[in-house]
């Protein structure tokens, strides 16, 4: 299989990912996008690590709930133990095609970097829209990986690494899609913000510095790419940031839109 696969060692490598400066700002921009508001339930389709489930437990508070939900029993470990101790959220291992959710259940749901790993994105989109209560919201956030550029002293070799890097997943520039899917799929009120990840620092912290040894270990021995090409790409990335010259840009799209309807009065 040449796409990602979340095994446990690639679900470690994620969760060290999303412990960083620039992975805390993207989980505020979705947060804010998708604004839950205490006693809400929401869904988190794609949990990960659970990084974001964790968050919203804060914002519903008590009153609230929040279900995450993933493909991958190594995320769910980690999820379950980010969240322990909290009575109100659950976890349920499900892809994005068939949410184990009852109809109109969700007050929000938010899907961050999974439906570019889906084949069928709309109906994946269609899910989401059916859980939904009327009225309910979701924030989808995808990468154009085609954005995605970097500083290089061998063009040709960082070419055929970024090349054997668009094996990871289905759709290269999903967010170009986007929009129209969720029409299609029912949502009103679409919107979409676009939020430059971008830096000159050689930096974990940073989306760019965190991803390139991510890429590294992905790329060995795919599109003619030894163990030896990946290591030495990744030591030439290394080597500019220490030398002042690295350079890593991409752009990552937010799309929210409203299930129509107006929701149910409480009580």
């Amino acid at each position: 299989m040449s796409q990602l696969v979340f095994d446990e060692d690639a679900s470690n490598r994620i969760e060290a990912m999303y412990r960083s400066r620039d992975a805390a700002r993207r989980r505020r921009l979705v947060r804010q996008a998708l604004h839950a508001a205490p006693g809400e339930r929401i869904l988190d389709v794609g949990c990960g690590p659970g990084f974001y489930c964790a968050e919203l437990l804060e914002e519903v508070g008590a009153s609230g709930s929040v279900v995450g939900l993933d493909s991958s029993t190594a995320m769910l470990e980690l999820a379950a133990r980010r969240c322990a101790g909290h009575e109100n959220v659950e976890f349920h291992e499900a892809d994005a095609l068939s949410l184990p959710v009852a109809d109109a259940r969700a007050d929000g749901a938010l899907c961050v970097q999974v439906l570019e790993y889906v084949a069928d994105s709309q109906a994946a989109l269609a899910e989401m829209h059916r859980v939904l209560r009327p009225g309910g919201r979701v924030a989808v956030w995808d990468i154009d990986w085609a954005t995605l550029s970097l500083s290089a002293r061998d063009p040709a070799r960082t070419a055929a690494v970024l090349h054997a890097w668009d094996e990871h997943l289905v759709h290269r520039s999903l967010p170009r899609m986007l929009a129209a899917q969720l029409r299609s799929a029912g949502f009103e009120g679409v919107r979409m913000e676009a939020h430059a990840f971008a830096t000159i620092e050689f930096d974990p912290e940073t989306y760019g510095a965190a991803l390139v040894p991510f890429i590294g270990a992905f790329v060995a021995g795919r599109n003619g790419i030894t163990e030896e090409d990946a290591q030495a790409w990744v030591a030439e990335q290394r080597e500019l940031g220490e030398r002042g010259e690295f350079y890593f840009a991409t752009t990552q799209y937010c799309f929210t839109a409203t299930k129509p309807g107006r929701r149910p009065a409480a009580g």
